[in-house]
């Protein structure tokens, strides 16, 4: 009888540790996408007649192409929002952050050679090939082009976070939001923004700094 009470007690605990794991897990990932949405509630765009003006607008990159050889249509949207702001001449230049780590994965050049087909004069359009994530796109937009204010370019649930990071590091943002994704496709992102913004604390938390700096480049 006495094993059998044991039993029943260790299941108990085992179940309440789970029940707490749990809404521990939930509160991690929910708590800070209250608070970065909610931080961005009145710094985010979309229509270029409301947005300030600002110097740069630092367009925060994606690759052109899905995996099934299909344009990516976040990153067809964004080139869209830049043009439009650039047209609207709500900004003056135009700072392509993204990755730039393999042969076949160049996405600050993809963005610049259709900014300018859309009529972007090249000399208006700087590259930053280090923009590996988010944090870096931001952090090296202040530090290695010296930007202390900026228009984000990106989907309104991108903006949000940039925006978030950028005023830790003492920079003015707002953000000029891209059409969205919806579907499947837009489903899977979104769920992965989540797990992004509570990574955000991860890194603010340990002080994660961008892979790469280097010298400094003026835009102008």
């Amino acid at each position: 009888m006495s094993f059998i009470v044991l039993r029943c007690k260790m299941k108990k605990k085992i179940s309440i540790s789970l029940l707490v794991g749990v809404g521990l897990l939930t509160l991690a990932v929910f708590i800070p996408n209250f608070i970065i949405k909610n931080n961005a509630s009145n710094k985010v765009f979309n229509d270029v007649n409301t947005i300030k003006k600002n110097k740069v607008g630092l367009l925060l990159g994606t690759s052109k192409l899905l995996s099934s050889g299909r344009i990516n249509l976040y990153y067809q949207y964004r080139v869209d929002a830049a043009v439009a702001l650039y047209k609207a001449g709500k900004i003056d230049f135009i700072l392509v952050s993204g990755d730039n780590s393999t042969v076949d994965n160049d996405e600050p050049t993809d963005f610049k050679n259709d900014l300018i087909k859309k009529g972007v004069p090249e000399e208006k359009i700087f590259l930053d090939y280090a923009g590996f994530r988010t944090l870096d796109s931001v952090v090296r937009a202040k530090e290695i082009f010296g930007q202390e204010s900026v228009t984000i370019i990106s989907q309104q649930f991108h903006n949000e976070r940039a925006i978030y990071l950028a005023e830790k590091y003492d920079i003015i943002a707002v953000g000029f939001n891209a059409k969205d994704v919806s579907g499947r496709y837009g489903f899977k992102v979104q769920l992965r923004e989540y797990l992004a913004r509570t990574k955000v604390y991860v890194d603010l938390l340990f002080g994660v700094t961008p892979k790469f700096l280097g010298k400094k480049i003026e835009i102008n």
